[in-house]
């Protein structure tokens, strides 16, 4: 019976490796009839066993292979753990039934139990995404203590087994948790990317998992690695074709490239008297407190900075200088992760700047005069499907780094990212 069921898991978990890609929308009609055949073959022993543990398992695992909540299986699990409360299985499925159902306290307790059996995969990390999908602590510290707790479980389990795409796989979404929550520290950034690497190198089912793709893709687009993004929620489509968030989240991309590429060249459709007479006001003294000798840079350099023009600034960081220039458009396209602006300098030239983890009642206005200390410039070349952007942008990774109108912004300004989860999905 056990191994019934386990190729019941087999042929789910590594549908693509005896199907196309082209065969991706079948995919769940195709698992819901094996399960019906693997049911009904579990069915016909039940006279026999219907009150083993064991039996009960195997039922309980057979239902659980469908995406959604089953009464059945949770009577069924329950009862397994009763008759045999050391079976780490039945407490791991019964966890995954009650997330299934929203009931993320039970799924815990479940989890932890199996622990308490026995040190596990499974159970380590469905407890670090159980974590990480619980509301949030009111209390700051106590949030950040669970989410470290929620990638040492992770990090637990890929130990454990090494040759484990799953579990490499969610330790992956655990550092992305982690880079979030705690200050973007790049390093994060790459050991997420690392295990999502890691598990698609090891793992074939890993590499076909539309959620690997879709959450490294959002990474991606935080990044501004814009090519990789579109290609990750291309792939997340493409793997499970009844989700229409990636399909979504690829095309308003696309749509957001194509605004800021029709706003550069345009300069935000501003007239060119009116943009002559912004740009009569365009003087050293906008840079306000960036003039002081006293001046502290956000690198911690401490001194005056000389004012550049967006065509003499390098890529990468520009020490000890600062970009000046007016706003000519804004733009808050769908789905956006950086509030994005575009600026004309006194030579007339137009550079897009975007901005990161501003609060909802931040902005700023056509015509503001904004200072960006030490700017840190990238040149984006992207191409996807039959589409081409090629235009260079300034990153700012907090509204508190700018100096708008001769002003500092004040700390209201900021909201930090955050990661949203869907039960049972990561």
């Amino acid at each position: 019976m056990q191994e019934l069921v386990d190729d019941l898991y087999s042929f789910r978990d590594r549908y693509f490796e005896s199907h196309g890609v082209e065969d991706a929308g079948r995919k769940q009609k195709d698992v819901a009839q094996e399960m019906a055949k693997t049911l009904k073959r579990l069915e016909e022993k039940e006279d026999l066993y219907k009150h083993s543990a064991q039996f009960l398992l195997q039922r309980g695992r057979c239902l659980n292979v469908a995406p959604g909540f089953s009464q059945t299986a949770e009577e069924c699990l329950s009862r397994a753990v009763k008759l045999e409360p050391g079976l780490v299985e039945g407490w791991n499925t019964l966890g995954e039934q009650y997330w299934k159902k929203g009931d993320l306290t039970a799924a815990k307790t479940c989890f932890t139990g199996a622990l308490q059996q026995r040190k596990n995969k499974v159970s380590l990390r469905s407890l670090s995404m159980v974590l990480r999908q619980l509301p949030p602590e009111e209390d700051a510290q106590e949030q950040s203590k669970r989410i470290l707790e929620s990638v040492e479980l992770a990090r637990q389990a890929v130990q454990l087994d090494v040759t484990d795409g799953t579990s490499w796989y969610i330790l992956g979404n655990a550092y992305i948790s982690m880079f979030f929550t705690s200050g973007q520290n790049p390093q994060l950034s790459q050991q997420a990317l690392s295990a999502y690497a890691q598990a698609e190198k090891i793992d074939k089912a890993s590499s076909m998992n539309p959620d690997l793709h879709f959450n490294r893709a959002t990474l991606f687009q935080y990044e501004e690695m814009y090519s990789s993004a579109l290609d990750g929620f291309r792939r997340a489509a493409a793997l499970d074709p009844g989700w229409e968030d990636a399909r979504e989240r690829e095309k308003q991309l696309l749509n957001y490239l194509d605004q800021v590429i029709m706003l550069i060249e345009n300069k935000g459709k501003v007239k060119a008297r009116r943009l002559r007479n912004m740009l009569s006001s365009l003087s050293t003294s906008a840079l306000g407190p960036c003039s002081s000798p006293q001046f502290r840079s956000p690198s911690g350099r401490v001194g005056s900075l000389e004012p550049r023009s967006f065509s003499s600034l390098t890529h990468g960081h520009n020490g000890g200088v600062a970009a000046l220039g007016k706003v000519v458009f804004s733009l808050a396209s769908e789905g956006r992760m950086a509030f994005t602006f575009g600026m004309v300098d006194s030579d007339e030239t137009c550079c897009v700047v975007m901005v990161y983890n501003t609060a909802d009642s931040w902005g700023v206005l056509i015509g503001d005069t904004v200072v960006i200390p030490e700017p840190q410039v990238k040149r984006h070349s992207v191409t996807h499907k039959d589409k081409s952007y090629d235009f260079r942008s300034i990153r700012v990774d907090s509204p508190l780094l700018l100096i708008v109108n001769g002003k500092r912004q004040v700390m209201k300004s900021q909201s930090a990212a955050f990661v949203t989860y869907k039960p049972q999905s990561e």
